[in-house]
């Protein structure tokens, strides 16, 4: 056995987690080419690196396949229902810091709020005679949140290309998207509502609940957790 550590496969996430890890004395690296899923630890024994997509990680934690991982909370939290019964958040990680936020055309010079928003979607669909369509990758999260906020005169539309040009092309009417500057909002003459913060998200260290593990491996993950300054 030993302590299955999953960390994002590729691009800068996976880059800002190595350098995260090497700041802290412990040394990650591919085992291979960057087909290859698997990886090396240097720095302390007993543990394994396995490379996943970041979509991944929040599932393979929750099932108790992996015991620490690395990805955004806002993917822990919408792929994970009552995700705080599976996954403890051990450490913000400082990197990948991203808004997912509520947006709307700018020409729309009379919504500025959720509750002009409320008020537009009523109107959308008395003119239109359907609902007005909301792109986003995050059903989940962005439901609850208009749930909260009573919005209710709305359809959301799934999103797995670029959710900024939806509007442009005439397949959704707003998005909801994880944005870091706004440029590419501001690019595709769209706006975030004056209360449409829906969730800021970093990459985040969180340790599986109910993953099985033994004695020994349990004073490997405690070692690790003290070399990582995580309590």
């Amino acid at each position: 056995m030993s302590v299955k550590l999953g960390v994002p496969s590729k691009g800068r996430l996976m880059e800002k987690t190595f350098q995260w890890f090497g700041e802290r004395g412990i040394t990650l690296s591919r085992a291979g080419s960057e087909r290859e899923y698997a990886g090396q630890v240097a720095g302390i024994d007993g543990v394994e690196l396995i490379l996943l997509s970041a979509g991944e990680i929040p599932r393979e934690l929750a099932a108790g396949r992996i015991h620490l991982g690395v990805t955004g909370n806002d993917l822990v939290q919408e792929k994970l229902v009552g995700w705080n019964a599976h996954v403890e958040a051990m450490a913000p990680m400082g990197f990948g810091q991203a808004d997912l936020v509520l947006a709307v055309p700018s020409a729309w010079v009379d919504v500025g709020t959720l509750d002009d928003l409320d008020a537009a979607a009523a109107a959308f669909r008395q003119v239109h005679g359907f609902r007005l369509r909301i792109a986003t990758k995050y059903h989940r999260l962005v439901r609850e949140f208009l749930r909260d906020n009573g919005v209710a005169d709305y359809a959301l539309v799934d999103s797995q290309g670029a959710t900024e040009g939806t509007v442009k092309f005439e397949t959704a009417e707003a998005i909801a998207d994880i944005t870091s500057s706004g440029d590419t909002l501001r690019a595709n003459h769209l706006k975030v509502l004056e209360d449409g913060l829906i969730l800021r998200s970093q990459a985040t260290l969180f340790r599986a609940r109910q993953a099985e593990i033994g004695d020994a491996d349990r004073a490997i993950l405690a070692e690790l957790l003290s070399r990582l300054q995580v309590s």
